[in-house]
């Protein structure tokens, strides 16, 4: 009844404006309708590859408009903080991202989400995701996001003519060799590994102590069985002192810490594989340096076999706003198109297992490689094994462990991170 009456309307308007002698306007379009998507990606590559997927959703959804509400930050911490300001407060975005995993169980609990098995059931997720990454985003049944992609956290990045110049043969396979090669840099006068604010050194970290414990050790950390304060803990956080003791001066943020090591300022780093795309993506968008020239990578010491993964996905909030145009938005980052414009840009691998492989060259072939047929193991900082009251816990015992590097009140620190977790 309400359609007729507005075309009867419109009708008697457009017959008096031309009985009246003056032409008739065009009735303006209605407005297009904004869709708040809530990310981290503010940095060069990663912002890239959000605007290859923010075009692919506007020409397929031309009645949206996407806003892009992104808040600086490497990891997240920033945007995490005040995103529980904003779902506290009931004013949730239209979507936001979240690393797959444990991080987005305080949202679940405390009723934040929806749960997607609709959208997984109308386009099948299920077969286009491999089954272990369904199932960790899975919780009592339900499915909570839609991951974009997969990013491996242990990789060292390092530049091959300072090691070369320092008499190192090739990246170090073990923690033992990694110390000897960081020793060696430090006797030619360059930084021998580059780090960032705090989380960046929680990143290396994980790496170290995956590389120091192996990884069914690792892994059984997070579980009921799990013995913090073993002597292969220990012995892991002594092998973590004596890293840390060979980093240059903190950087603002993980790319100008990576840009010390393009730029022959430092020998190493150890960061997720986002990396690459900011190592070898075009100066407007990166560095534009040269793989195995200017820039090279490896499995972080002692993790080779091993992948440390986390995952970028998008969620659906309860009392979204526009909830139409979220899920629209999670349509275009769940399809093969929208992970195929991304993720190349974005320098990670797709969440699908149907992708355009050809579109992934270079690192990205390697890594695609070992997601195949590495051992997994789940990243602390990035949210896979740890719930964020846990890993935020664990980043405090790093922080204070900082500046004051005593192994003995780490282990302590962490003992209790896990007892108080909750998990």
């Amino acid at each position: 009844m309400r359609r007729r009456w507005t075309a009867v309307a419109a009708a008697l308007l457009v017959l008096v404006t031309s009985c009246s002698g003056e032409a008739a306007e065009t009735p303006e379009p209605s407005a297009k309708q904004r869709v708040e998507v809530f990310s981290w990606w503010t940095g060069l590559g990663e912002a890239d590859g959000l605007k290859a997927m923010r075009t692919l959703f506007e020409k397929q959804n031309p009645g949206f408009t996407f806003v892009d509400a992104a808040v600086e930050g490497g990891s997240g911490d920033q945007a995490r903080a005040l995103l529980a300001s904003k779902l506290q407060a009931n004013q949730p975005p239209d979507t936001f991202q979240g690393h797959a995993g444990a991080e987005l169980q305080g949202y679940i609990t405390a009723g934040k989400l929806e749960p997607l098995n609709f959208l997984y059931d109308e386009l099948k997720l299920r077969d286009a995701f491999p089954p272990q990454l369904v199932e960790q985003i899975s919780v009592h049944g339900e499915i909570y996001s839609v991951p974009v992609n997969i990013h491996r956290s242990n990789v060292l990045w390092f530049n091959p003519r300072i090691l070369k110049a320092a008499g190192v043969t090739g990246a170090p396979r073990t923690i033992p060799q990694f110390l000897d090669a960081l020793g060696k840099v430090r006797d030619t006068g360059r930084i021998p590994l580059a780090i960032g604010p705090q989380w960046t050194v929680v990143h290396l970290f994980e790496s170290v102590l995956l590389g120091s414990l192996g990884t069914r050790t690792y892994n059984k950390l997070w579980t009921a069985d799990a013995d913090w304060n073993s002597a292969a803990v220990k012995k892991a956080l002594t092998d973590f002192a004596a890293i840390l003791a060979m980093t240059g001066p903190p950087q603002a943020d993980w790319q100008p810490a990576a840009k010390q090591v393009a730029d022959g300022e430092a020998a190493f780093t150890v960061m997720g594989d986002w990396a690459y795309s900011y190592f070898h993506n075009k100066p407007d968008g990166g560095l534009g340096k040269t793989s195995k020239t200017d820039f090279d990578w490896a499995a972080s010491p002692g993790t080779e076999g091993t992948f440390m993964w986390l995952s970028d996905s998008f969620t659906l909030p309860r009392g979204a706003p526009n909830r139409e145009g979220a899920v629209a938005w999670l349509k275009v980052a769940a399809s093969k198109a929208g992970q195929d414009a991304f993720n190349p840009l974005k320098g990670s691998i797709p969440a699908r297992r149907d992708a355009d492989t050809s579109l992934y060259k270079n690192y990205l072939a390697w890594n695609l490689g070992e997601w195949s047929r590495d051992e997994l193991a789940g990243s602390i900082q990035h949210g896979v094994v740890a719930n964020d009251g846990w890993r935020a816990a664990i980043n405090d015992a790093v922080g204070i462990f900082i500046d004051d590097p005593d192994v003995a009140e780490l282990q302590r620190a962490l003992v209790l991170a896990a007892k108080n977790s909750g998990q």
